[in-house]
C-alpha cells in the first residue's frame, strides 16, 4: 500500500516542475512529440510521459489536446513572426519581399511539424486570442513588406491587401510543394530547391 501510494506522490510531482516550468515543459514535450510522429500522430499521453508526468496533468494546463497544440501552434507562429521580422531589410519593396520569402520557406523547412501545425485550423483553437494575435503579427510583418510600413493595417480579408496575399500565397505554396516532395523526396532535396530555384521564383514579385 505505501509502495503504491509513493508511486501516486511520484507521478503527480513530476520532475519537480513549478507551475509555470511544467506548462513549458509539455509545450516543449509535444513539440518533440510532433517532430518524431508528425500532427497526427501526436498523442497526450505520449507527451505526459515525455514530461515525466501523469496523463492527468495537461488538463490542469491546457484542458485537452486541442488546447496544448493550440499554445505550441502560438509559440511556432510567434518564432516565425520572429524570423520574418529578422529578415525585413532591404532597400526597395523587392529585395523586403525577397529576404521575406526566403526566410519564410527556410522556417517551414527547418520546423516541418511546427509549420504543419500551423495551419491544422480543425487541431487549434482558432479564437484563442493568444494565437490571433501571433498570426496577425506574423501577417503584419509580411504585409508591411508588400504594401509599404505607411499603409493603414486592415483585416486580411479586406481588398487592400491583395498584394500581401499574392505574395504570401507564392511563398506558403513554394513551402508546401516543397515539404510535400515535389522538388524531390531525398534528403536535402527540399533544401537545394529552397537555395536553387525559390530565388528565381521570387523576382516574380517585381511585377
Amino acid at each position: 500500500m505505501d509502495n503504491d501510494l509513493n508511486s501516486v506522490k511520484t507521478k503527480r510531482a513530476g520532475r519537480g516542475y513549478h507551475h509555470g516550468a511544467l506548462r513549458q515543459a509539455l509545450i516543449e514535450a509535444a513539440e518533440a512529440v510532433i517532430a518524431e510522429r508528425g500532427v497526427d500522430g501526436f498523442s497526450l499521453r505520449e507527451t505526459a510521459r515525455r514530461a515525466g508526468v501523469s496523463p492527468a496533468a495537461p488538463a490542469h494546463h491546457f484542458g485537452d489536446a486541442r488546447g496544448l497544440l493550440t499554445a505550441l501552434a502560438t509559440e511556432a507562429f510567434r518564432r516565425f513572426g520572429d524570423s520574418l521580422a529578422a529578415a525585413d531589410v532591404g532597400e526597395t519593396r523587392t529585395e523586403r519581399l525577397r529576404s521575406q520569402g526566403m526566410a519564410y520557406v527556410r522556417f517551414a523547412l527547418a520546423e516541418r511539424a511546427k509549420f504543419d501545425l500551423m495551419w491544422r485550423y480543425g487541431l487549434v483553437d482558432g479564437d484563442d486570442p493568444d494565437l490571433r494575435e501571433a498570426g496577425r503579427r506574423a501577417f503584419a510583418v509580411l504585409d508591411e513588406a508588400a504594401r509599404g510600413r505607411s499603409e493603414r493595417k486592415t483585416d486580411s480579408l479586406d481588398p487592400a491587401v491583395a498584394p500581401s496575399i499574392a505574395s504570401w500565397s507564392m511563398v506558403h505554396g513554394f513551402a508546401r510543394l516543397a515539404l510535400d516532395g515535389a522538388f524531390g523526396t531525398a534528403p536535402g532535396d527540399a533544401e537545394r530547391a529552397a537555395d536553387q530555384l525559390l530565388p528565381l521564383v521570387l523576382r516574380h514579385l517585381d511585377v
